[in-house]
């Protein structure tokens, strides 16, 4: 990894914390979330996984306050000049209960061979 990139990595993590603080507190049953990204194509290539506890939860999110979420992640990322047009297509949702059921809870794993 190239120094910007790391210092790009950086930046993303710092901002997506505060996402994620912030969702903890908004969104019930969300548990945390991370990022996925292949600097070679970047910002196209960024996507964000965010982890609810049960399939129950994030079916209720999806329906009531999706667009909430993925305005906060679009307008933490903004604020450090990563700007992705269709916010959508690079926020991934996911759960612990689906982790737990198809790969023993190795996130590691999951995230490794999930469509993400």
């Amino acid at each position: 990894m190239r120094k910007t990139d790391k210092k790009r990595e950086n930046q993303i993590r710092m901002a997506l914390t505060e996402v994620c603080e912030a969702s903890l507190k908004s969104f019930s049953g969300f548990q945390w979330l991370t990022h996925l990204v292949d600097y070679s194509h970047f910002p196209n290539s960024l996507n964000v996984v965010c982890i609810f506890d049960t399939n129950d939860h994030l079916d209720r999110f999806m329906v009531t306050q999706q667009q909430e979420l993925a305005h906060l992640i679009q307008k933490k990322l903004f604020e450090i000049d990563v700007v992705l047009k269709k916010i959508d297509s690079h926020i991934t949702y996911d759960t612990e209960e689906k982790c737990q059921q198809y790969h023993n809870g190795k996130w590691a794993e999951r995230l490794k061979t999930s469509d993400y």
